[in-house]
């Protein structure tokens, strides 16, 4: 099943959790926090402007961006947990 956003909207799955920290400790899963980075899926037609026309986002499908921590909303298809968020959420693309 593919999930099409909408406007200004994108889709995201993130990316695994370190699970050793810089000094070599191994993490149980307790410990994890959720990542703040993932992997674009897919894209909206992108938000609305004054006169009514819809703007380009700025990501595109594939890129690995940097989102807020408590944005979106988790959402589950085909046994993959993904990420609704909207453009604003994201803070930088990582290249």
């Amino acid at each position: 099943m593919k999930v099409v956003p909408l406007g200004d909207k994108v889709v995201v799955k993130r990316l695994p959790a370190d699970s050793r920290t810089t000094g070599g400790i191994v993490l149980p899963d307790s410990a994890k926090e959720k990542p703040q980075q993932g992997r674009v899926l897919s894209v909206g037609d992108g938000p609305l402007t004054a006169r009514g026309d819809r703007a380009a986002c700025q990501v595109h499908e594939g890129d690995r961006i940097v989102f807020s921590t408590w944005s979106g909303t988790e959402i589950k298809v085909d046994g993959q947990e993904l990420l609704i968020l909207r453009e604003d959420d994201i803070l930088a693309i990582m290249e």
